[in-house]
C-alpha cells in the first residue's frame, strides 16, 4: 500500500470507475461489458474492504458514502442479469 490518501483516492477512483462501467454495460446488456463491469466491481469493492480495515472514524464517512455507490452498482449489476 502507498500513502493513505493516495489509497484513499483509489478507493473513489475504482467507485467512480466501477459506476461508469456498470452504466455501459447495463445499456448495452453484452455479456462481455457485463463481465468487465463485475470485475471493476470487484476491485473496488476489494479496494474498499482494505481501507475500511485501516480506516479512522473521520475516513467513515467517505467509506460509508463510497460503499452505498458500489451496493448500488452491485443492484444494477444483479438486476441486468436476471
Amino acid at each position: 500500500m502507498g500513502s493513505e490518501v493516495n489509497d484513499f483516492e483509489e478507493v473513489k477512483f475504482r467507485v467512480e470507475t466501477a459506476q461508469k462501467m456498470v452504466g455501459s454495460a447495463t445499456i448495452s446488456m453484452d455479456p462481455d461489458t457485463l463481465e468487465h463491469a463485475t470485475t471493476a466491481v470487484e476491485a473496488a469493492r476489494s479496494q474498499l474492504e482494505i481501507m475500511k480495515s485501516v480506516a479512522t472514524d473521520l475516513d467513515e464517512p467517505f467509506l460509508m458514502n463510497e460503499e452505498k455507490k458500489l451496493n448500488k452498482c452491485e443492484h444494477q449489476l444483479n438486476e441486468a442479469r436476471h
